[in-house]
């Protein structure tokens, strides 16, 4: 019998709609103002295998390691598996083993007797207790309900640890950023502090003017308020990312120029159809549409009798040394159905509630895939453009060198005032650190690229997929 109630329920069709993914939302190709690239998927590229600086491997390694969020995030799997769990498990009769004794007196003037009654009762029984008959698929879909916001949450956790080591890789750079602008303040006001030595010697012997020195003085002090702002920025960022990282690190300035050539493997963005794939975020918004699909089933089942065995077999006796006497055998069976018939529309309200949670994880669903779009295309866009700004900027630090190397010249053979080459190292010393901005902002857009496209999530040490827990 048990084995054929099993069968009865594993062929009981769910009440859920099917599910259908939703047209994509956006084009089948990237902006016209974009090159796509060549190279290898990002996610197919391990993140070790992408940001290939040392130091910043290990940065990001202890992030993954020690961070809080992450940590939060990954918890929140393991909860999530538990509830499916717990509603995998009402499939299913639960089976428990009871024993209970008791022992009364009944006063004479309650039995026809006369006289006070003592009565004694012993049981011991397996039995199961209002076990739902799933005719409808009521109980099968709020499991799956369970399981597929098990798979959402778990897809959440690794879109979690891409962003961390896209937060970390953007910070770290931010940090090699300031350390290469302070390098190049320090310089300058290593130089102009020599140049103000030389023009206070020339003042004293009257050589020259004191608005030369005052001149130079003036050149001296803003160079020492920028590298006074720069230590506080550095302060404030290396901050920021011990916090991301959530353990000790060492972060140290480093005054060598980061090399932008090695960071970073080339990428190809391919075919916005393929985000679908790539992206965790948008593999769990699909997987929170499934979950609302079910609920409906639940919901439309809700309307049908809810069909409920108990059930008991085990031994009674008046006497405890006949409890497992011959004759002693006793039984319970206990079918009962349900069916509201006055709820004041509770059904009906849940069904349409669960019909706009479905409309709601449908607009969501699009508005990630757009989300997920335009992050692509700004990446792109961006490493396209700030490639081009860099190309410029360069350009313009080699054209103040050389303007500050006439100026000087022009000055120093009496040819123009000392303002002029003021003037020169101050527009110098400007390109210099918009060049160090612009390429850290070339590098940035490469992580975001790299973020956007879904970056490792199918390389072999990415987070595992989810698969169907056990019961």
């Amino acid at each position: 019998m048990a084995v054929s109630l099993v069968t009865l329920l594993a062929a009981c069709a769910s009440m859920a709609p099917p599910h259908q993914t939703p047209p994509q939302p956006v084009p089948n190709s990237w902006p016209a103002d974009t090159q796509p690239g060549a190279g290898a998927r990002a996610a197919d590229i391990a993140w070790r295998d992408y940001f290939t600086d040392p130091k910043l491997q290990q940065v990001i390694a202890t992030a993954l390691d020690n961070n809080r969020d992450l940590r939060v995030a990954m918890l929140r799997v393991q909860e999530a598996r538990a509830a499916y769990r717990i509603q995998r498990s009402e499939q299913y009769p639960t089976i428990g083993l009871g024993a209970q004794g008791t022992r009364a007196q009944v006063p004479g003037d309650l039995n026809i007797s006369g006289q006070p009654v003592i009565s004694s009762d012993y049981e011991f029984y397996v039995g199961m207790t209002s076990w739902e008959l799933d005719l409808w698929g009521r109980v099968r879909s709020l499991k799956e309900s369970a399981l597929q916001q098990y798979f959402a949450t778990e897809a959440a956790q690794r879109a979690v640890r891409l962003a961390l080591i896209a937060q970390v890789a953007n910070s770290y750079l931010a940090l090699r950023e300031l350390d290469e602008r302070l390098a190049l303040a320090r310089e300058t006001i290593a130089t102009r502090q020599e140049s103000y030595r030389i023009f206070s010697r020339r003042h004293d012997v009257g050589s020259a003017s004191k608005l030369e020195l005052t001149d130079v003085q003036t050149l001296l002090t803003q160079a020492q308020a920028l590298g006074a702002q720069l230590e506080q920025e550095r302060a404030t960022q290396a901050h920021a990312l011990a916090q991301l990282v959530g353990a000790p690190v060492d972060l140290a300035p480093d005054n060598t120029r980061f090399d932008d050539a090695s960071v970073f493997a080339p990428l190809q963005a391919g075919l916005p159809s393929e985000l679908l794939a790539d992206r965790p975020d948008i593999q769990a918004s699909e997987y929170r549409l499934r979950a609302a699909n079910a609920n409906i089933g639940a919901a439309r089942a809700d309307f049908f009798p809810r069909i409920a065995l108990t059930a008991s077999f085990g031994t009674a006796s008046a006497q405890l040394d006949g409890l497992f006497a011959s004759g002693s055998r006793a039984w319970t069976f206990v079918p009962s159905v349900t069916l509201p018939v006055f709820d004041t529309g509770r059904r009906q309200a849940n069904l349409e509630l669960s019909e706009v949670r479905r409309d709601i994880a449908v607009a969501d669903y699009d508005n990630t895939v757009q989300n997920a779009f335009r992050e692509v295309a700004d990446a792109l866009s961006a490493k396209q453009w700030l490639g081009e700004q860099v190309r410029i900027q360069r350009e313009a630090v080699d054209a103040q060198t050389e303007r500050a190397r006439l100026a000087k010249l022009r000055y120093d053979n009496g040819a123009t005032p000392y303002l002029e080459v003021l003037d020169a190292q101050r527009a110098l010393l400007s390109a210099e650190q918009e060049l160090v901005r612009a390429r850290r902002a070339l590098l940035s857009s490469q992580v975001s690229l790299y973020a956007a496209l879904g970056g490792g999530v199918s390389a072999p040490d990415a987070a595992p997929n989810a698969a169907t827990p056990g019961p």
